[in-house]
């Protein structure tokens, strides 16, 4: 036997003893033998269709769904059918097997969470996200089963935690769409330990040079916590021991990405993160009292220890969150002078923080329903509703089932979840649809206010309607919510579509005059010059006659497209064969293995850089290629590109500057500090006469003595912008200076 062949039995022996080891730990796959013999005859049936494929990494492609299984086993505690169908969710999509074998062998319930995971094939139209439709294909699936988006957490997690295999324009998208929308989906279900590790594994391949700073200050600084929660510990053990607790004691650092994600928000350092630990108490509850109630005993054991800080309590015992979380948290000031975050829990608290959904469901009494069955309901109603435009419906999905929450209360103190930038009209229609259509009004905290008044958390809602109120289409462009938005489509479907028909024949006819007919660019052209977001918005304007094609000649004749970048599409549009072994990555756009577009001097007129986050030379970018097949720059960091990352990654290439002493790009910095006399004069003369840096605007503000400013400037590249900066911090009574993108100003 070839020492090949002997390597590729080995690691089939290890794939087979892992699966073993799989349904020893796993308390769920092991209740009756035939669920033993399920999971070892699935592991036989991928064993054998997989046999002869593997991943970038060299390792036999069944590492991976054995892997995938020992997730759901093991971190998040599915039943027997969720770690066979986990072991066969890539065989239908990568080999001869068909859901037909996989429901004769193994039942209808297998078959269909296959079936789930199993990605849609084809591209549907030009305009279409593959991405965006497979994620839809998904959602559809989890409502039927919940298992279904648990093993796709799980598949996430493996192709991330092996992410570095894959070539840096697919780990740019892998980790973007990762982070827009499945940590969020893992927060959601409650899975705290896979939303964090996904979170820190995206910043760990989309900025690693953060990522590996944040790593080693962590190192740092973990002795000096240490001491500091073991000082601050002690106490509190005596207390809890002299009160009869059983309980555990655990102290963990924030993740990573969280640290991250505060430094970019609050524009501070590492160092003035000052909840960088947290120590957490997990208790035994007392049988004859309740689980809320001790909490907040031990809360009022360490509060007479040490001061609370008052902004800092949250209290999820009270009013859980909607993925089911549960918990005290406040923080005190240690006797050091540095805070510390606590966490308060019971066992079954922790349980469902830690397990999520599966520990949801053990808990679960009397069949009653808690917050995740109404979100299930809720993406039952955004599906059966859903746009027919698969970006606008990844938007949805974002903005209504994973953004942050807000708790709205009725009149008579009941409580409304609602998604944070929700308006007064959103809430009318959460009620009853009939209260929105009728509403001209509401009290805001017993203050009258619009219809589009955005409502804040703990606001008292109460809404004033009319009979002679009737909807308007237009409150469309500020309801947020996709109940509202539905309401308001279903009412106006008829008359609208009407109009879109309308629009597009009158479209069709002025094409025809031009020997054109209507395609994807022409449409994109002209949604650009009249300012609309779908191509259906377009046509119901032209119909309604908001839009006249006077001008249409004008439109049609823009140069967009050089030849460049035509050559570059034609040099590295294809697909590579490649992409087929990795079962996660059917989009991608197919560029050899470290292929980057250099960005020069000379080739400044073939890209564009965006707007949104005007990126300069030496920031980290990617590409875009657009309707136009044009390159838009975009900084990784950008909100915008995060997106077009996660629902367009096919057009996503790597892009890397080269040295800029040529061109000037605009950025934009941000100063601040204590006010003085001819402060404006020495911080502009250091940046027009010291360094050489055109301004295109400054303004500045004083108020009580503290001064903040915003200056407009043509650089470089960061090396400057950052001499810059550090020449600016010297002058007396300047505090601060930040870089600000363009969507992060107000």
């Amino acid at each position: 036997m070839s020492q090949d062949l002997f390597s590729t039995q080995e690691q089939e022996d290890q794939a087979r003893n892992q699966v073993l080891d799989l349904i020893a730990q796993c308390p769920r796959c092991h209740q009756k033998e035939d669920d033993v013999q399920m999971i070892r005859k699935a592991f036989e049936l991928a064993n054998d269709a997989h046999r002869g494929m593997k991943r970038r990494s060299g390792e036999l492609y069944i590492f991976h769904p054995v892997s995938v299984a020992r997730v759901v086993a093991e971190e998040i505690g599915l039943d027997a059918k969720s770690v066979t169908a986990a072991l066969l969710h890539d065989v239908v999509e990568d080999t001869s097997i068909t859901l037909g074998d996989i429901e004769s062998l193994f039942g209808s319930k297998v078959a269909g969470i296959v079936d789930g995971l199993t990605k849609l094939e084809g591209v549907f139209d030009q305009s279409a996200s593959l991405q965006a439709e497979n994620f839809r294909k998904l959602l559809v699936s989890m409502i039927e089963d919940v298992r279904v988006i648990l093993i796709k957490l799980a598949d996430r997690l493996h192709n991330m935690r092996t992410l570095s295999s894959m070539p840096e324009h697919k780990r740019y998208r892998i980790s973007a769409e990762t982070l827009y929308i499945y940590a969020p989906m893992a927060h959601r279900l409650g899975l705290f330990n896979i939303k964090t590790e996904l979170e820190d594994l995206s910043l760990k391949y989309e900025h690693p040079n953060e990522y590996a700073e944040i790593e080693e200050k962590l190192k740092q600084s973990s002795e000096i916590y240490q001491q500091v929660i073991d000082s601050v510990s002690v106490p509190i053990r005596e207390r809890l021991e002299a009160q009869g607790y059983e309980y555990e004691l655990k102290a963990r650092p924030k993740s990573i990405y969280s640290i991250w994600h505060k430094m970019k928000n609050k524009n501070v350092p590492f160092e003035e993160i000052y909840d960088i630990f947290a120590m957490r108490i997990i208790f035994k509850p007392k049988e004859e009292i309740s689980e809320k109630v001790q909490c907040w005993n031990i809360y009022s054991i360490i509060t007479d220890l040490y001061q609370p800080k008052p902004d800092r309590l949250r209290d999820w015992v009270s009013t859980p969150k909607s993925n089911g979380y549960e918990a005290l948290h406040t923080t005190i000031m240690s006797p050091g002078g540095r805070w510390v975050e606590v966490q308060i829990r019971s066992e079954r608290m922790n349980d469902i923080a830690e397990r999520g959904f599966a520990a949801h469901w053990k808990y679960k009494e009397n069949g009653k329903e808690t917050e995740i069955d109404n979100w299930l309901k809720s993406i039952r109603d955004m599906l059966e509703n859903a746009d027919s435009d698969s970006m606008e419906f990844l938007d949805n999905v974002k903005l209504n089932l994973f953004s942050q929450e807000m708790m709205i209360f009725t009149p008579k103190g009941e409580v409304k979840i609602m998604p944070v930038g929700s308006t007064a009209l959103d809430f009318a229609f959460e009620i009853h649809s009939k209260l929105g259509c009728h509403c001209i009004g509401a009290k805001v905290n017993y203050k009258l206010e619009p219809l589009s008044h955005e409502l804040k958390s703990g606001d008292q809602v109460e809404i004033i309607t009319s009979d002679k109120q009737t909807p308007k289409y237009e409150w469309i462009n500020f309801v947020t919510t996709v109940k509202a938005k539905s309401c308001i489509k279903e009412i106006f479907r008829e008359e609208r579509h009407g109009y879109i028909q309308a629009g597009e024949n009158a479209l069709s006819e002025e094409l025809q005059k031009r020997k054109l007919s209507i395609n994807a660019r022409i449409l994109k052209k002209l949604m650009r010059t009249y300012h609309v977001s779908s191509r259906e918005d377009l046509y119901y304007q032209i119909g309604k006659g908001t839009i006249k094609l006077d001008n249409i000649e004008k439109s049609l004749t823009q140069k967009s497209t050089s030849k460049w970048v035509k050559m570059w599409r034609l040099t590295f549009g294809n697909k590579n064969t490649d992409d087929e072994e990795d079962p996660d990555d059917k989009e991608a756009i197919g560029m050899p293995d470290g292929k980057k577009i250099v960005l020069t001097d000379e080739a400044q007129r073939q890209f564009t850089t965006a707007s949104c986050c005007n990126p300069i030379p030496g920031d980290d970018v990617v590409a875009f290629v657009d309707d136009d097949n044009t390159l838009v720059l975009h900084s990784r960091r950008c909100p915008v590109c995060l997106k077009l990352m996660s629902s367009r990654g096919n057009r996503i290439v790597s892009a890397q500057w080269e040295s800029h002493k040529v061109l000037s790009y605009l950025a934009i910095i941000e100063l601040s500090g204590i006010d003085r006399q001819s402060l404006v004069s020495d911080v502009t003369k250091i940046i027009s006469m010291e360094q050489k840096v055109n301004m295109r605007s400054v303004h500045f503000e004083s108020h009580d003595g503290v001064f903040s400013g915003s200056i407009y400037l043509y650089i470089y590249d960061t090396v400057d912008l950052q001499v810059l900066i550090d020449k600016l911090l010297k002058v007396k009574g300047v505090h601060s200076v930040v870089r600000k993108e363009r969507n992060e100003l107000n």
